[in-house]
């Protein structure tokens, strides 16, 4: 399965944002990677804008450009404002529903949590990151994989409060999608109009 493997601090300093959590490399270097980086930036034309967008949300969620393709065509196809339903679409990601859960720190992590066979949704094992979580779908820890210190780790101490399209259920150590999620609930920093006018031109 592609997935982006490339260095993550390059692609952080180069969106200028710490899309991949805190980054100690951005925070000394706020600038873009390269030989002229640290020289005044250029101003980003009307498209340059759009297409940072594009990336920015691409690189957050691990998706690559034709999965990403698909998402949006499926977005401007569905009922409701493209952009919304774009990132609705995203946070449905079976990877991206574990990180929101706590069970991984990263989406990265959660990628690898799910690919290792140690989440199950209604109670079937999915290994299946890109899977689509629909509302009502209870998505739990693997009762063999409950004990594993990488899980215990990253749920000690996690809030699940501050997701509020999701019930967490502690004795299955997992929780239910009660609903699709409003924009104003999703926390990422993505303009996603952007990204629809990027497409519109295409």
């Amino acid at each position: 399965m592609a997935r982006y493997t490339g260095p993550k601090s390059k692609i952080a300093r180069k969106l200028g944002e710490p899309i991949y959590g805190e980054d100690k490399v951005l925070s000394k270097k706020n600038y873009p990677p390269g030989q002229h980086g640290a020289n005044k930036r250029r101003k980003l034309s009307e498209y340059g804008t759009q297409l940072r967008e594009k990336q920015k949300a691409k690189y957050t969620y691990g998706v690559l450009e034709r999965q990403f393709r698909n998402l949006f065509k499926k977005a401007s196809s569905s009922k409701g404002v493209t952009g919304e339903v774009l990132l609705q679409l995203l946070e449905q990601r079976l990877d991206n529903v574990v990180f929101r859960l706590g069970i991984a720190r990263t989406r990265a992590a959660a990628r690898q949590i799910v690919l290792h066979r140690h989440i199950t949704v209604d109670g079937k094992v999915v290994n299946i990151p890109s899977y689509s979580v629909q509302p009502g779908q209870v998505v739990a820890v693997r009762e063999k994989s409950k004990s594993l210190e990488v899980i215990v780790d990253s749920l000690a101490g996690f809030n699940h409060a501050k997701y509020p399209w999701i019930e967490w259920d502690e004795s299955i150590k997992g929780g239910k999608l009660l609903h699709l999620p409003q924009r104003e609930d999703i926390p990422e920093n993505i303009k996603e109009q952007l990204i629809v006018e990027l497409y519109s031109k295409q």
